[in-house]
């Protein structure tokens, strides 16, 4: 089975545009509730185009580092309940990330059967442990093993982190033995160090050329960032943030607005190396508070990033 954004996404000559979000806190019980706070999300929505919407599965990450997280975590709903309620509402498609350390392999075969079976999903993003520290029941390889081995053919997508390639010079590998392990499509984690993202894309598209493959679609993810708690909570998350882009954000009259110029820039640099090497790309934008204007912001954010991308593809294909 082919889904509608696997589709999309063998089309090189577009991009494939995205809204992340999380799904609301489990204190909240009500469903009418529920229902108000996904037409809440759509109504924002109303005024941008999107391919589909990806929905994080949160995880406590504190065993990551030792540094206080600087928003407190706050347990969530099943990401497949919230995805199923904003496929409905929506009717759009959802990428739903799925944590798969803390599960046995038999209690993550069940989670696939039922994500396929009653929630409707096909569309999955595997995310293995934050951590090498403490108990792994599943490390992501063999996650990995197991979807190939279910009945139900999924949507796959793994996630890649520049800045581990800025430390440890291998993320490319990661992403060519992702490919092999079933991986169709790639998620970034937030952009604010363009160029460890454009090394990683070079060694990359290089690694394909070698192989004689052709590279998978990267989707980079752009946040707004409005203030010094906020830039914390990103360096927390492991964000590269470079001391020139901090202060640039900090010492601004407007920071939200500094910072989304910020990622316009970024969006640029790397544009500049991937589309040549023939890396086809897409965005998800995301914001990573709960503040009004840190959340309309993420949708002017949208706007100017779609923009700039369309218009970059455009010119290729007229060339």
């Amino acid at each position: 089975m082919t889904t509608e954004l696997a589709r999309k996404f063998k089309d090189s000559n577009r991009g494939v545009y995205f809204i992340g979000t999380t799904p609301p806190r489990n204190t909240i019980k009500d469903d009418t509730q529920l229902n108000e706070i996904g037409q809440k999300l759509l109504d924002r929505l109303g005024q941008i185009e999107v391919d589909g919407l990806i929905v994080y599965d949160i995880q406590d990450e504190s065993s990551r580092i030792s540094k206080p997280r600087p928003f407190p975590y706050m347990q969530t709903h099943d990401p497949l309940d919230w995805s199923k309620r904003l496929q409905t509402l929506a009717i759009k498609p959802v990428i739903t990330y799925k944590s798969v350390s803390s599960r046995s392999e038999a209690e993550f075969n069940q989670w696939l059967n039922t994500a396929w079976e009653d929630y409707g999903i096909r569309d999955i993003v595997l995310v293995g442990s934050p951590s090498s520290e403490g108990d792994i029941a599943l490390p992501l390889n063999k996650a990995y093993k197991a979807l190939q081995n279910n009945k139900h053919d999924f949507n796959l997508g793994g996630v890649t982190i520049a800045e581990r390639h800025a430390v440890k010079g291998d993320e490319h590998l990661r992403l060519v033995n992702k490919t092999l392990a079933g991986c169709d499509f790639f998620v970034s984690q937030a952009v604010y160090n363009p160029q460890a993202t454009a090394d990683m894309l070079s060694q990359y598209a290089r690694a394909c050329r070698e192989n004689g493959e052709t590279p998978k679609r990267v989707i980079l993810t752009f946040t707004p960032c409005g203030s010094e708690q906020t830039l914390s909570f990103m360096e927390w998350l492991g964000i590269s943030v470079p001391d020139a882009t901090k202060f640039r954000i900090l010492d601004s009259a407007n920071p939200l607005d500094e910072s989304i110029k910020i990622c316009r820039s970024a969006l640029e640099q790397i544009i500049e190396v991937a589309l040549p090497l023939g890396i086809p790309l897409g965005l998800n934008i995301e914001s990573l508070t709960n503040r009004k204007e840190e959340i309309d912001a993420s949708i002017n954010l949208y706007k100017l990033l779609k923009a700039t991308l369309d218009l970059k593809l455009a010119e290729q294909n007229l060339i």
